[in-house]
């Protein structure tokens, strides 16, 4: 800004200055004998100076008030100050017609072909890779803008309006229900065993029986297990124990008519009854249902729940290696292959834009250029018209120095015609 005033300060001075040297000379030759030579100056130095004082009018007409004593003249200085309003109505209309209008946009669209830059830049691997850590870089700008006191907040409360419009004893219901039906739930014992079965083969689980056992001789029969071989006690009771589950649970899985199947089938069916019928199990229901919901602790946990979270996206936006990174960076470089490879998808996402354009154009170009109307309108006129001449000021005082150099040459065009015509 200082730099711009400096330099306008500077085109000012060379301006005033030529109109000045113009006044000096024209007045020196109102001193001297006139000779040819002299009255030639003369001319061109006058023309000059109506020149350079037209223009010098007419460009601080533009930003200042001049009084000159007559009021028609004077009215038409302080131009820009006072035109203000009609300003901003008339660049709003120009943004509209010229940038905003749907066919202008549909034009540039089909130029420019949007779909095709985007398709090669995201082939390429450090384009998609940066575009993975612009995204993080706006994610975690977010993260810090907002508040963490009203987020957990928002999500203690999002929880208990959750909660409160929840049946808990009729959601289990729908969900048993669910599982009972076309025998589903079979298949969730089948599991069951299968991971049951599982446990009893992994070494941990009877080296875990094992010390148990040793854990029971040691407490219960102190003097007795200093006699006896209790690792190999424990190893064998722990592998009988582990063989008879083994056994068991191979039966089981291996019968589909077992009892143990028929008692589970049995209790899960009565389970669903219950929840239908018994208000002991429904008024359960409920009390934990208001646990929920005005249980401190447990809203300081869902509070919490958005600290953790916070904490683990952060760090991990942060990792160029982390899997956010990568996802980002791979789903760009799809998409960019899919649109290179593709014409008929470029074409369609170019049609879509068109679309968009010819129908959110007319609202978008209302918004636009209202905000530049408005923003316009609301500008001081003096700080405006000061704003403007830092900016074209400089251009403004060349045509000052222009049209007194050009008057000063019609000047002489002028005389050397005079000086013709009576030697003629």
């Amino acid at each position: 800004m200082e730099h711009k005033r400096k330099e306008l300060a500077h085109a000012k001075r060379q301006a005033s200055l030529l109109l000045a040297l113009a006044a000096c000379i024209f007045g020196i030759t109102m001193l001297v004998t006139p000779n040819p030579w002299v009255l030639a100056i003369r001319a061109i130095t006058e023309a000059a100076m109506v020149g350079g004082l037209a223009d010098w009018f007419a460009v601080s007409a533009l930003f200042r008030r001049i009084p000159t004593g007559i009021p028609f003249i004077t009215a038409h200085t302080d131009v820009i100050p006072r035109s203000k309003d009609r300003i901003a109505d008339n660049l709003s209309a120009f943004v509209r017609e010229k940038f905003l209008a749907p066919h202008t946009l549909v034009d540039l669209i089909r130029q420019h072909d949007p779909s095709r830059f985007v398709a090669d830049w995201l082939t390429d691997p450090a384009n998609a890779r940066r575009l993975g850590a612009h995204l993080a870089r706006a994610i975690e700008g977010v993260l810090h803008v907002v508040e963490d006191a009203r987020i957990e907040q928002l999500v203690r409360d999002a929880a208990r309006e959750v909660f409160k419009g929840v049946d808990l004893t009729g959601s289990l219901r729908g969900v048993l229900d669910t599982l009972t039906s076309d025998g589903r739930h079979d298949q969730l014992l089948e599991q069951a065993l299968d991971r049951a079965l599982g446990l009893m083969d992994r070494p941990e689980t009877r080296a875990w029986m094992a010390a148990q056992v040793i854990d029971w001789l040691t407490h219960e029969h102190p003097r007795k297990q200093k006699l006896l071989p209790k690792q190999w006690i424990a190893r064998n009771v722990a592998t009988a124990i582990a063989d008879a589950v083994t056994a068991r649970l191979e039966s089981i899985r291996a019968n589909p008519a077992h009892a143990y199947r028929q008692l589970f089938d049995q209790w899960v069916r009565d389970f669903v009854l219950r929840l239908q019928s018994d208000p002991a199990l429904q008024a359960r229901g409920e009390d934990i249902k208001q646990y929920l919901l005005n249980d401190a602790t447990f809203g300081s946990y869902v509070g919490s729940l958005w600290g953790s979270f916070k904490t683990w996206l952060a760090e991990d936006l942060r990792n160029p290696q982390s899997v956010f990174h990568q996802n980002v960076a791979a789903g760009g470089t799809w998409l960019g292959e899919q649109l290179t490879r593709d014409p008929q998808l470029r074409q369609a996402l170019r049609s879509q834009l068109e679309d968009a354009a010819t129908r959110l154009a007319p609202d978008f170009a209302e918004f636009l250029t209202r905000h530049v109307r408005d923003t316009v309108r609301a500008w001081d006129g003096r700080e405006m018209a000061d704003q403007i001449e830092l900016n074209i000021g400089k251009d403004l005082q060349a045509i000052r120095v222009n049209g007194t150099i050009v008057g000063g040459a019609i000047g002489l065009g002028l005389h050397l015609l005079t000086y013709l015509a009576s030697g003629v």
